[in-house]
C-alpha cells in the first residue's frame, strides 16, 4: 500500500514590516521506496527526524529526496539523507555523481511515483505525482511545491504571481492547468493539502495566459 503523509504543512505570512515568514510543506511517501519531498529550512532538522520516527522511518532508510525547487526553505535538510538519490529541481545526483535525466517526460523513481518538470515558479521546478488506491479507486496526489502556493491562490492568482517569476508566469499558468487536471489531491508548497474539484479545474483553465 502506497501512503502519502504530510509531515508538516507549509505556510507563508507577510508580516507588518514587510518581512515574509515562511516554511514549506514536507511530505513523506511510503511506497516501494521511501521518499521525502522538500526538507524545509536548516533549523528544522530535529523536527524532521522526530516526525519520520513516528512513521517508523529513519533518515538512512530514505531512498529518494525530491526538492521541488532549490529555494532555501525547500532544501535545508538534504544532508540528513546521505543514502538517498537527490532530485533538486531538475538536477539529479547521488554524492559526486550527477545523472542526465529527462524530467520533461517524467522520471519514474518507483512504480507508484514519477517526478516531472513543471517550470513556472522557477525554471527548474518539478512536481511529484503519486498514483495509489483509496477505497478501491485510483487516486493521484500531486506534490507541487510552489507551482501552487496554497489553495487560496486558485481564487486569488495574485498569490502565486507575486511569489513566482514574472518572466515565467505564462508557462506557470499552463503547468498549473496541466497538473490540476491530473490530480485528485494537491499538496501545495505553503499550505495544507486540498481536494481538487471540477470547479477548480475550470477556474485554473480560465487563468491560462495565452
Amino acid at each position: 500500500m502506497c501512503k502519502v503523509i504530510v509531515l508538516f504543512n507549509g505556510y507563508s505570512i507577510k508580516l507588518d514590516d514587510g518581512t515574509m515568514k515562511a516554511n514549506c510543506t514536507c511530505t513523506l511517501i511510503k511506497a516501494s521506496k521511501n521518499i521525502i519531498v522538500d526538507t524545509m529550512t536548516a533549523w528544522d532538522r530535529e523536527k524532521i527526524i522526530q516526525a519520520l520516527i513516528k512513521h517508523n522511518v529513519t533518515p538512512d532508510k530514505i531512498d529518494y529526496v525530491v526538492c521541488t525547487h532549490s529555494h532555501a526553505d525547500h532544501i535545508g535538510n538534504n544532508n540528513l539523507f546521505i543514502n538517498a538519490e537527490h532530485i533538486i529541481g531538475t538536477c539529479v545526483h547521488r554524492g559526486e555523481l550527477f545523472f542526465d535525466k529527462d524530467l520533461k517526460n517524467g522520471y519514474q523513481i518507483c512504480p507508484e511515483v514519477k517526478v516531472i518538470a513543471t517550470p513556472g515558479h522557477t525554471m527548474d521546478d518539478v512536481t511529484v505525482l503519486v498514483e495509489t488506491t483509496i477505497s478501491e479507486k485510483s487516486t493521484c496526489f500531486a506534490i507541487t511545491g510552489d507551482l501552487f502556493e496554497k489553495e487560496e491562490d486558485i481564487l486569488n492568482p495574485f498569490l502565486w504571481k507575486e511569489l513566482g517569476t514574472k518572466e515565467l508566469q505564462k508557462i506557470q499558468s499552463h503547468m498549473r492547468s496541466y497538473i490540476i487536471d491530473l490530480a485528485n489531491f494537491i499538496i501545495p508548497g505553503h499550505g495544507p493539502m486540498f481536494v481538487v474539484t471540477n470547479d477548480m479545474k475550470r477556474i485554473i483553465k480560465n487563468q491560462i495566459i495565452m
